[in-house]
């Protein structure tokens, strides 16, 4: 049985910043992936952290699994926190997972499921190819049951097999309906630049990851503006609903990094957030 699953999704038609003669474009909210938090939830426990989190004016967050809690109790808190759930991070909803992937998109009340792969699915054309074919077969299941399917990419996208980057490879092989969530920071860690990747697969990437620092590997990341990222240019060009921040690891402590990130990003005009 096919699920219908609603959102509310709520846009503001801004100017770009910066920029006086570009049209408009959709304003995106601002989340918080709440893996960048998972360290400060095992030492004291999920509620507290996100009620933090939604203090600070973040107005959606995305999930990459429940520490401490479940799926329902989570809904519960975002519901009654005014927290949209912009998309939910999760294993392919095919093969063992597929009815807890689905389940889970059903109590949460989203519609995106964001998954992606490991370096060594992408070391050759062939094995490119296959992930691509099972990326292909993941989205069809999802569109079956009213969800969409947005690949997360890292560094390794943006690295060169047989002449090419990897990202060329994919957009290649995978059906059009597949969604990318791109990683604006992963994206110049590669060696690619943001601003261009997402003006090129705009229209196919609702979702954005937002993340500042060096862009070296092993380094650890900082509060958004901090960095080397050109958020500027990428305002410009991207096509996003949600702007999602998220520190896999940062050099400062991590929730006064969060609080920062969000006042930069909507200090700047870039997103919006429930304050603004």
């Amino acid at each position: 049985m096919s699920r219908r699953l609603g959102e509310a999704v709520h846009f503001l038609v801004v100017p770009v910043p910066g920029d006086a003669k570009s049209p408009p474009l959709m304003k995106p909210q601002v989340a918080l992936q709440l893996y960048t938090v998972r360290d400060l939830i095992a030492k004291t426990n999920y509620a507290d952290i996100v009620k933090e989190i939604a203090a600070m004016g973040y107005a959606g967050v995305e999930p990459a699994g429940f520490p401490g809690t479940t799926p329902q109790a989570a809904a519960k808190l975002f519901r009654d926190l005014g927290l949209i759930v912009c998309g939910i991070h999760s294993p392919p909803p095919i093969g063992e997972k597929k009815t807890e992937v689905l389940d889970t998109a059903a109590v949460l009340g989203c519609q995106r499921l964001v998954t992606g792969k490991g370096p060594a699915d992408f070391k050759t054309r062939d094995l490119i190819h296959k992930s691509c074919e099972e990326f292909n077969r993941a989205s069809q299941a999802a569109r079956e049951n009213g969800l969409t399917l947005s690949i997360h990419n890292h560094w390794w996208e943006f690295q060169s097999v047989d002449g090419r980057p990897v990202y060329e490879w994919l957009l290649e092989d995978l059906d059009k309906q597949v969604l990318f969530e791109i990683d604006v920071y992963w994206v110049k860690t590669g060696g690619c630049d943001p601003a261009k990747v997402v003006k090129q697969l705009a229209a196919r990437s609702p979702l954005q990851h937002i993340k500042d620092g060096p862009c070296r590997q092993g380094e650890p990341m900082t509060a958004v503006g901090d960095g080397t990222v050109d958020f500027p240019a990428i305002a410009k060009v991207s096509k996003a609903e949600w702007w999602i921040v998220e520190l896999d690891e940062c050099a400062t402590e991590m929730m006064e990094a969060v609080r920062k990130s969000y006042r930069y990003l909507t200090t700047k005009g870039f997103v919006r957030g429930k304050k603004n």
